[in-house]
């Protein structure tokens, strides 16, 4: 497409026009740096010159160009249309970018990237490797737009998407061997979330008398089921006749609000929750904010563990697209993974689109699964819906499991 005009445009492969060409793979080399290879689609490409990114708007000097002959770049003294050739050290050139002249600007299509669904955890084997680590997985991305690292900073760990578990098995190979760093892959922590189902009142009483000043705080709060998981907490008070003083229910406030980033169940965030100040008493003398944060954060403690807590686990909306001969088997393996099939439609070309609720540890090593259900046909896609209560096993299971791994 013309961007000056909006025009449809087609490449005809002419030398004496403009300059436009696509950049359809980038290839980081350890060593040598980065290069760009390109398709010169009109016009000639010489070294030393200045060409224009349409998609970054940004200007590019090119120095020397190549041509690659398998390890070798051989250098050239131009690159005509038709050709295909290689630009070193680029600075914002991704793959799928347009280069073309400033005063006639050529966007042409970018390739469809597939989104990664399939993840695991990674970490680097030798501890202060972590930089390196991040800078070589960089370079990978800049190669490979399917490869996404991701930081979780929720459950504390790092985790590398790609489309299956042999890129991700690749990418190990591929650091250990060009940038000679090494990271193990580990299953996931899965962004569970806690919640409380029946309305409990408690008292939360913080005394502490050591010499001069004492700490005093005391408050009486409800805690119960606020109905929105999307947000942590509601916080009112209710306190009648100055019982505790209003300068002390920001500092109650806090208490709660710190007390929901990591839930006494299992150590997860906690959603859904309505907290009502009302009653306490103080002392003229020894109350002070700190003392009725810390009095909050006591009834918190008490209180959501006597309110029926449970967990919460996330769910995915599941989109399965299979050949006909293979819903059954697909189907089955859903329901085994506690997946809610909620429909089947055909795509009228002999194959079936499945959409199911499933949960998402349920759908750790999914990719592998299905291709060797479906031969390798299969393809599913997914997003996050939604939390929903987990159930007893499951729940139990991930308490222990927290207990065991001393994150609490």
């Amino acid at each position: 497409m013309d961007v000056s005009t909006g025009e449809r445009f087609v490449a005809k492969y002419n030398d004496d026009v403009n300059l436009s060409a696509r950049v359809f793979k980038t290839i980081v080399d350890p060593f040598i740096g980065k290069y760009s290879l390109m398709k010169i689609c009109t016009g000639t490409l010489k070294p030393d010159s200045t060409i224009y990114n349409v998609n970054k708007d940004a200007e590019e000097k090119v120095a020397k160009i190549y041509v690659l002959r398998g390890k070798d770049a051989i250098e050239v003294p131009e690159l005509k249309a038709g050709d295909i050739g290689a630009v070193a050290k680029l600075t914002v050139t991704q793959t799928g970018d347009t280069m073309a002249v400033r005063t006639a600007p050529i966007v042409y299509h970018a390739p469809k990237i597939s989104v990664p669904y399939t993840y695991m955890s990674y970490s680097a084997k030798t501890k202060g490797d972590e930089d390196k680590v991040s800078s070589a997985l960089a370079k990978l991305m800049e190669e490979d737009l399917t490869l996404k690292a991701v930081n979780d900073s929720e459950n504390r760990q790092s985790l590398l998407y790609g489309i299956g578990d042999q890129q991700l098995e690749v990418v190990v190979s591929k650091l250990q061997n060009r940038y000679k760093v090494e990271i193990e892959l580990s299953k996931p922590k899965f962004a569970f979330r806690e919640t409380l189902k029946k309305k409990v009142e408690v008292q939360g009483k913080h005394k502490k008398q050591s010499g001069g000043h004492g700490q005093y705080g005391d408050v009486k709060m409800e805690f119960e089921p606020s109905g929105d998981l999307e947000t942590p907490y509601i916080f009112e008070e209710r306190v009648f006749g100055g019982a505790v003083p209003k300068n002390y229910f920001p500092a109650v406030e806090k208490g709660i609000q710190e007390c929901v980033q990591k839930g006494p169940l299992a150590g997860y965030p906690v959603v859904g929750l309505k907290a009502t100040l009302v009653d306490g008493s103080y002392h003229p003398v020894d109350s002070s904010e700190m003392a009725f944060k810390m009095a909050a954060t006591l009834a918190f403690k008490k209180g959501f563990m006597e309110a029926n807590p449970v967990l919460l686990e996330p769910i995915a909306s599941l989109k399965v697209t299979v050949p006909d001969k293979f819903t059954g088997d697909v189907m089955g393996d859903l329901n085994r993974r506690r997946g809610r099939v909620l429909g089947m439609n055909s795509d009228h070309h002999g194959k079936q689109i499945i959409e199911a609720d499933v949960p998402m540890s349920e759908l750790y090593g999914y990719n592998t699964d299905l291709r060797s259900m479906t031969g390798g046909i299969g393809i599913y896609e997914y997003e996050f819906s939604r939390y929903e209560q987990a159930p007893g096993d499951v729940q139990k299971r991930e308490v222990e499991a927290r207990a065991n791994s001393g994150d609490e």
